[in-house]
């Protein structure tokens, strides 16, 4: 996103851990921390439909045997990490159905190294990286506020049983903007599943404490408009309210809308996948331009062709900066051992089993863990771009 205008709106939107999508991804990611963990080279390709107390699993792997026949209980004990123990959907009494069967032999020939030949991409496509100076985690305001009221409700939830909230919410948050910095909240949208008998203003009274200390100071005021639970009522959510699928809430665990995106999802998928794998690099870098002050926003985009290990194309766009893009071209790759594909993986350190956590609450934003969990959040290379420029 790039506007000149002194004065504008913008709108970002997250959902819960309970969302029917992210409960996909969340299964899809803990088969992919289940294969890495027996091996921490195995293929995954997992894509999951989930429904009224129905959890269907299909794709394509390759791991250790009994791998799959693991599956059942780490993907139901996903369930009931979430919160789901409800009539239309149980972590204990949904119908299980897992049709993985082995990755193509075509795929494989084109991605794994052999003699000469180095790692392959696991498909074709483009990867965007962004990072913005506008909030202390580099991300777009409007997400991380989006993200960080979902995730402290669900914390809430989670404390105190008795709360009366359920798993499955939506949050949206659109921001002023004067002279491209966040300046306060003109309104806050918030759905969230609740017990049976609680009212619309019961639970504004519920939530409205933890909405507001999300913002700063100020941002919320007495002109900004407030619409918890618009349709009245919300009982009936999760997979029993509505199907879900691995893959399709690619904005909310991007960037909102703030900059541009590939197209291809990131839950379900090992780390040979340039979809995740090389937007996790992208991320990783433009993140460490803005935390070296070398420019207040950057976007990164890196091309790959299946089966091919250099990429294809590697282009910054800078604002607020006065760096010459062409140089970081030049340096930001090889920062990072070219960008192969397995120069990636290896620099990151993404062979390990750290998926099932990005599933909620944004890929990017995030703090890198002691297990190596978001280690795209790294600024570790900041000091190095200072000195070169």
């Amino acid at each position: 996103m790039k506007t000149d205008r002194p004065r504008y709106l913008f709108t970002s939107e997250s959902v819960s851990e309970g969302h029917p999508d992210k409960v996909a991804d969340r299964i899809s990611d803990t088969v992919v921390d289940a294969f890495l963990a027996a091996d921490p080279y195995a293929r995954v390709a997992c894509e999951t439909l989930v429904t009224t107390n129905l959890i269907v699993l299909a794709g394509e792997v390759r791991g250790p045997a009994g791998t799959i026949e693991s599956l059942e209980d780490k993907v139901r004990a996903a369930v009931r990490d979430i919160g789901y123990e409800q009539e239309g959907f149980h972590w204990g009494k949904a119908e299980y159905e897992c049709h993985l069967h082995g990755q193509s032999a075509d795929i494989a020939m084109g991605v794994d190294a052999a003699g000469n030949k180095d790692e392959g991409a696991g498909d074709q496509g483009i990867m965007f990286g962004y990072a913005t100076s506008e909030t202390p985690e580099l991300m777009p305001a409007t997400l991380q506020y989006s993200h960080n009221i979902l995730s402290s409700l669900a914390r809430a939830r989670h404390n105190d049983r008795n709360l009366g909230l359920e798993p499955d919410a939506k949050s949206q948050v659109t921001l002023v903007y004067e002279n491209g910095r966040p300046v306060r909240a003109d309104s806050i949208v918030l759905s969230t599943q609740h017990r049976e008998g609680l009212t619309p203003a019961d639970v504004f009274d519920i939530v409205r404490p933890y909405v507001t200390a999300v913002f700063p100071q100020g941002f919320i005021d007495d002109e900004t408009q407030w619409h918890i639970n618009p349709t009245g009522n919300f009982v009936i959510g999760g997979p029993d309210g509505d199907c879900g699928l691995t893959g399709r809430k690619i904005i909310v665990d991007t960037y909102g809308g703030a900059a541009p995106h590939g197209g291809g999802a990131f839950s379900g998928k090992d780390p040979t996948k340039v979809d995740r794998s090389a937007a996790y690099a992208c991320r990783y870098l433009a993140k460490n331009v803005v935390a070296a002050g070398l420019a207040e926003k950057c976007t990164i985009q890196i091309g790959y062709a299946i089966g091919v290990s250099q990429p294809l194309s590697f282009y910054v766009n800078l604002e607020g900066g006065h760096v010459d893009p062409a140089k970081l071209e030049t340096i930001l790759p090889q920062m990072i051992g070219g960008a192969t594909p397995r120069a990636i993986r290896e620099h990151l350190a993404l062979n390990r089993p750290i998926y099932a956590r990005t599933t909620a609450y944004g890929h990017f934003g995030r703090e890198p863990d002691a297990e190596g969990g978001f280690s795209w959040e790294r600024t570790d290379l900041a000091d190095e771009l200072r000195r070169n420029f």
